[in-house]
């Protein structure tokens, strides 16, 4: 499932422009907010999974945080990023890997997943993730996934559809939810998608 999973997203970057993909935001507004709502030091670890050629990582540099991660399964995703931020690319970190394979050597203060998570249809790629986050991430996760009145695909693949309820019993116990958000994203070509951004933090014990 990787290796296809790897084929379909560079392929899916080696071909097609920022506008022609629907999740294509210019200013990822919802994930700012969440992002300055934590509060976090400037050198606070950050790492933004699924980034590809999000904008994420531009705002995060002009705000000054300086020990950022971005991790996409397309090395062509990150290329085209990289080439974008010109010299400031040398101040991320660019991790080339399938999410539900990542071993990371550290964790990270901040979580940062803006659909990635909704397209892990099978258990044991969903069982993955959770143990990444509740292993890896130490102050705090924002997650977004198409919400119940959201696309049933997305690039020609099938999604998990999620609710708060539904994401909070799922990274329950070790995550608590905080916050969640919903929002109405319009795509490049006018179309229109619900998105839902929950907001995570470790259980203390």
């Amino acid at each position: 499932m990787s290796n296809e999973r790897k084929t379909h997203w560079e392929k899916i970057y080696a071909e097609k422009s920022p506008q022609q993909v629907s999740w294509t935001q210019s200013e990822p507004s919802t994930s700012l907010e969440l992002i300055k709502a934590a509060q976090l030091p400037l050198d606070a670890p950050i790492i933004d999974v699924g980034g590809g050629e999000s904008h994420l990582v531009d705002h995060l540099l002009q705000l000054g945080y300086s020990d950022i991660s971005v991790l996409d399964i397309s090395k062509n995703a990150l290329e085209r990023c990289q080439d974008r931020l010109g010299k400031a690319a040398d101040k991320v970190e660019w991790i080339v890997a399938d999410i539900t394979q990542f071993q990371p050597i550290r964790s990270y203060a901040l979580w940062h997943d803006r659909a990635v998570f909704h397209f892990l249809t099978q258990k044991e790629d969903r069982a993955a993730y959770k143990r990444l986050v509740s292993n890896y991430v130490s102050h705090s996760l924002i997650l977004s996934t198409f919400s119940l009145s959201g696309p049933l695909k997305c690039s020609g693949l099938p999604i998990q559809q999620y609710d708060a309820t539904s994401l909070a019993s799922l990274f329950a116990p070790q995550l608590e939810l905080i916050h969640h958000k919903e929002e109405i994203h319009q795509t490049p070509f006018n179309t229109t998608q619900a998105f839902i951004y929950t907001y995570f933090t470790p259980k203390r014990s």
